[in-house]
């Protein structure tokens, strides 16, 4: 983005480097990607939602009735509806902000729970497990999927100056943050932890339901900032439109309709963020980045350890 201040977004960078199949690859894999990333969203918040309450059913209509998981999700959509109104940015960055507060604050109640709730951190299991090598990679690779994000965050940054400040201050925040939820939660429960550990938690206890309501906050304040590049995306396609602002909520009340379509017929939260880690995190963080960067600088052209580095990653 420094070496041309017309790049806006992602996409614009795949068209510098490869022309307009560069900007069509990076375009699939983004949009997918932030799509698949949102109705995870609704799945998590289904299910743990469906752990607070697990007797609960909503009856619609005469004779129809609703599981608690599939009205759960129908009704986050609509908590998170006015969030995906929201056209502009700054506005969102705050209520973004509460998201990263919440994720302290479940960290903290997990190691509340396995440390006054009686559970302990005794539990003990295989160091390695090879058979499940290939999953974690990629629910690893899901954690740092934020990338097509980053051009978006980038533009309406007032100081551009402290964005790599800002992404290396993230990346070991996030990194402090999975690690010890990851290390807490296994200590905890063992090979018996499910692929939400709020899941585990006694929904009896204090520090539990803390934990496990903090959780529904994050999904709903993160949403509408995985779906903003997929509405402007779209925006584009209709330039002479007399309402941008009704065009904005339009499109962004759809996709969220579909997301929450989706999310009922794909309920597995574990096996939706590890597809999506395999198949297009890895591309869209990784692979396509280091190739961009490639053309755009050039060094590809000649043989030295920046481009052995990249070569390897």
């Amino acid at each position: 983005m420094d070496s041309d201040s017309n790049i806006r977004t992602y996409p614009d960078i795949g068209e510098l480097a490869f022309g307009k199949k560069g900007r069509l690859i990076v375009s699939i894999f983004m949009y997918i990607e932030l799509y698949l990333v949102a109705t995870g969203f609704l799945i998590l918040e289904g299910d743990n939602l469906q752990n607070l309450f697990p007797n609960m059913e909503f009856e619609v209509g005469q004779g129809l009735t609703i599981g608690g998981k599939q009205g759960f999700i129908i009704i986050v959509s609509l908590i998170i509806l006015p969030t995906v109104w929201l056209d502009n940015l700054s506005l969102l960055s705050y209520v973004s902000a509460s998201g990263v507060l919440a994720s302290g604050i479940i960290l903290g109640s997990i190691i509340w729970t396995g440390a006054f709730e009686g559970i302990g951190f005794q539990q003990k299991g295989t160091l390695v497990n090879w058979d499940g090598m290939l999953t974690a990679i990629s629910l690893y690779a899901f954690c740092y999927c934020a990338h097509p994000v980053f051009p978006t965050l980038y533009t309406s940054m007032k100081k551009k100056h402290q964005f790599s400040n800002v992404l290396v201050v993230c990346f070991i925040l996030c990194t402090i943050t999975y690690a010890s939820t990851a290390i807490f939660g296994y200590l905890m429960f063992g090979p018996q932890i499910q692929s939400l550990v709020t899941l585990n938690l006694p929904a009896s206890k204090i520090s539990s339901k803390v934990a496990i309501y903090t959780t529904l906050v994050n999904p709903i304040t993160k949403y509408a900032l995985m779906v903003t590049p997929i509405v402007n995306a779209i925006k584009t396609r209709f330039p002479c439109c007399y309402n941008p602002g009704f065009l904005s909520i339009f499109i962004g009340t759809n996709l969220l309709i579909s997301t929450v379509f989706v999310a009922l017929a794909i309920p597995f939260f574990g096996s939706l963020m590890s597809l999506v880690g395999a198949l297009l995190s890895i591309t869209a963080s990784v692979i396509l980045p280091c190739l961009c960067y490639l053309k755009i600088s050039g060094i590809y052209r000649r043989f030295n350890g920046q481009l052995v580095g990249i070569c390897l990653i």
